[in-house]
């Protein structure tokens, strides 16, 4: 009995160590890829100040301005602010808040920002501030997005290092995403210019909420863009989502009408939007109005924010929107947050195979070869190198 124990007490001697002699060089490693992937950003802190004028306004008696940049319309008194906490009145002219003071500056897969055919497998640079000019009630960007600038930590950056930092990190595309990139307008015009200068894509995930005129000015900039369509129904869009579905569906006709490469994002909330009449609706208008080769992802609502109370969305709402979809004339209909669903996928619409293999945001496989489907032979609508 007692050998036994005295061979354990060796064994855990030997373990110790061993972890001694690993574990903190495991963790040193780990320290030292930290500031490597940030080493040309600052660290977040509190900022303010650095207000640049904004470019989409009109004057007012009294002072006051109207904003033209969203489809708000925001007429503004002295020293107040828009609906989007970020354009502030100053003595009767307009001016930006978040200028290069980025809440977020995050590198992932460009399928996380909700695009499938667009240089799958590629990495993007997330851009974002705070504010923004919806109030979703499911938003799970909250602590940002429904925040002022001065209650948001932040980097100020110019819109070279914003570039540099993502050729730094081998991104391809650099994305205004997470809030709403309408609200910093002027900075992602910026990066998108230098952005296109160094070989760099331009993309934007929008709700759609954008004037026409500062929305094909930034098309003339930018080369794609991801629609937040939040459903098909005003009531809906006025009451959860703080928009006007009008508005969005006119935005999504300039994009395609301005050639920019479109896909559709739909997220299904349980009581809100899931309402399968309405989505054959809108996958009929998607089908008619943009074409059937616009890809639309129908994604997986989890409870969050002032939702918190609602289910996550059945998987079977999911695929009775994709089967709806289909049904519509879409050709490249997927569905999204359900990792390892056979949907995720994307498949070639005349022989049912698969082209593009995907388990959640990774890209298990491309097989779509010069543009074209190897299956049929027929072209893939997509930007593919």
């Amino acid at each position: 009995m007692e050998k036994r124990y005295f061979k354990i007490l060796v064994a855990i001697i030997l373990l110790a160590a061993i972890a001694a002699a690993y574990i903190p060089s495991f963790f040193r490693a780990k320290e030292n890829l930290v500031p490597a992937l940030h080493s040309s950003l600052p660290p977040p802190t509190f900022v303010s100040g650095g207000a640049v004028e904004a470019r989409f306004w009109e004057s007012l008696d009294n002072n006051r301005v109207k904003c033209t940049l969203c489809t708000h319309y925001c007429i503004i008194a002295p020293r107040r602010r828009g609906i989007c906490r970020v354009r502030e009145n100053r003595d009767g002219r307009l001016y930006s808040l978040v200028y290069g003071q980025l809440a977020s500056t995050t590198i992932a897969p460009i399928e996380k920002d909700g695009m499938k055919h667009a240089l799958p497998g590629t990495r993007v640079l997330a851009l974002a501030t705070a504010g923004c000019n919806f109030r979703c009630m499911q938003c799970h960007n909250w602590h940002i997005t429904q925040r002022r600038p001065e209650e948001v930590r932040a980097r100020r950056l110019s819109a070279s290092q914003v570039v540099d930092y993502a050729l730094q990190q081998g991104a391809r595309t650099i994305t205004g995403s997470i809030n709403e990139p309408t609200i910093f307008y002027e900075f992602l015009y910026d990066v998108a210019v230098l952005a296109r200068q160094q070989g760099l894509r331009m993309q934007f995930h929008t709700n759609g909420a954008i004037a026409e005129m500062p929305l094909r000015a930034l098309l003339n900039r930018i080369d794609q863009a991801v629609v937040d369509l939040k459903g098909f129904c005003n009531q809906a869009y006025q009451t959860y989502f703080g928009g006007n579905l009008y508005t969005v569906l006119q935005s999504l006709q300039i994009i395609k009408e301005e050639g920019a490469w479109l896909e559709i994002t739909n997220l299904i909330i349980p009581t809100v939007n899931d309402c399968l009449r309405q989505i054959r609706a809108m996958s009929e208008w998607i089908a008619e109005n943009l074409g059937p080769n616009v890809p639309l992802a129908f994604t997986r609502f989890h409870p969050s924010y002032r939702l918190t109370h609602l289910p996550a969305t059945p998987i079977r709402t999911l695929e009775a929107a994709h089967r709806i979809a289909r049904e519509a004339g879409l050709n490249f209909v997927t569905i999204g947050n359900v990792p390892g669903h056979r949907y995720n996928s994307t498949f070639c619409p005349h022989t049912g195979k698969r082209l593009i293999h995907r388990v959640h945001f990774n890209v298990v496989y491309n097989r779509i070869e010069n543009g074209r489907s190897p299956f049929s032979g027929r072209p893939v609508p997509g930007i593919w190198e």
